[in-house]
């Protein structure tokens, strides 16, 4: 019998014989199922978190801060400077010829999350032709702000975390009522976390003067980014950055999501270890009730790569299975699942976004499954291999 056909034929009794060890084998499935699951949903966080913001992000918008601002937080233009901005060539501008552009301020405010945590989220100030900009932002319920006034919408995101934001909730920040007017919707984008509403009305409020933290266009098409940029930074009255708006978030979401990545490894990692200690037994058991089969078969001629090669591929279809379940439970029950962030936000503020398990995060949990069932068959197999026979059959 040739070597590929004994590795068949040893593979196949060492698969038949799992009923009668049920057990020890759901021992591998159980524990790297509950690896893969767990190392799933924590990279689901940094999944999400990227997915969040860099779905706020678009080629044919930009974003204009102060020169070596690393965040809008630590940003700030004057009222000329946002003149300028909004008449730089390569600026959209609706019928009426009217550039299309948000000079926009953000400051901090602490809510109460509905488990009675307290958490730091933005308030965010646009301009008035914010709409125009920002077209994927939708009114779910209520209405919009009026310019000038004390009013807000609330992300739909957000309401959902937080208490007393509901429509037609009031909020006091630094001693001014402010009135939920409206509901909104982002796609799930990172905005989904703010509150809005009318920049004058924010700075008014802040006590800050005219001028803004931030300013974002709309470009003509992401072709006309260069054009603008460049009348920006060359501008000697200027001391600007300039980034497209799916660039800025892409930063953004690059400092925080290795954060969460590592967080996941490490977690995943230890579990990982622990289940391929519990393999190794499990297999080393296996072959250790199952000497006397594997001694008559090399007395009746059956090589010793057969049955290392029989030994790991019962050890990795186990890990796979177990692989796959985890898997699957982690998609099942953390894929669009919404959770809000301690600080996930560029200037430590709270953000809400919603896990998401992708085909990445997948194929990497079943291939720490393989890896572990690889690691786990290997040594017993070579002992299976190097059992002499004559001392498996004496001890029967």
């Amino acid at each position: 019998m040739n070597t590929f056909k004994q590795i068949g034929a040893v593979t196949a009794m060492n698969l038949r014989s799992l009923p009668q060890r049920l057990g020890t084998s759901l021992v591998i499935v159980i524990g790297i199922a509950g690896v893969v699951a767990v190392l799933v949903s924590v990279l689901a966080m940094s999944a999400g978190m990227v997915k969040s913001m860099r779905g706020a992000g678009r080629d044919d918008r930009a974003m204009v801060m102060r020169n070596g601002a690393s965040n809008e937080m630590s940003s700030n233009l004057t009222r000329e400077a946002v003149a300028v901005i909004s008449d730089a060539p390569g600026v959209k501008r609706d019928a009426d010829g009217k550039a299309i552009y948000s000079s926009e301020t953000m400051t901090i405010i602490l809510l109460t999350k509905k488990d009675g945590t307290d958490v730091s989220i933005p308030l965010r100030g646009v301009g008035p032709n914010a709409n125009a900009l920002r077209p994927e932002i939708k009114i779910l319920e209520g209405r919009m702000f009026e310019p000038g006034l004390n009013e807000v919408i609330v992300g739909k995101g957000a309401r959902a975390q937080y208490s007393n934001v509901e429509l037609g909730s009031e909020l006091t920040v630094r001693s001014t009522v402010w009135k939920i007017v409206g509901v909104f919707d982002s796609g799930g984008d990172i905005h989904e976390s703010e509150l809005m509403t009318h920049n004058v009305a924010l700075q008014n409020a802040m006590r800050r003067g005219g001028g803004a933290q931030s300013v974002t266009v709309m470009l003509d098409s992401p072709a006309a980014f260069a054009t603008f940029k460049d009348a920006l930074t060359s501008n000697p009255e200027l001391a600007v950055d300039v980034a497209s708006e799916r660039e800025y978030f892409a930063q953004q979401s690059s400092r925080i999501a290795p954060m969460l990545s590592v967080v996941a490894y490490v977690i995943g990692g230890i579990m990982a270890i622990g289940a391929t200690f519990g393999a190794l037994n499990t297999m080393y058991s296996a072959v250790s009730t199952r000497a006397v089969e594997i001694a008559t078969l090399r007395a009746l001629g059956f090589g010793a790569t057969p049955i290392v090669i029989s030994v790991l591929v019962e050890a990795m279809l186990l890990s796979l299975l177990g692989g796959a379940i985890g898997a699957f439970l982690g998609w099942l029950f953390f894929n669009g699942h919404t959770v809000s962030s301690a600080a996930g936000g560029v200037a430590g503020e709270s953000r809400i976004f919603n896990l998401y398990v992708s085909p990445t995060l997948i194929v990497i949990g079943i291939s720490l499954a393989c890896f572990i069932g690889f690691i786990g068959g290997l040594f017993p197999s070579i002992r299976a291999a190097r059992l002499p026979v004559a001392t498996a059959l004496r001890a029967n």
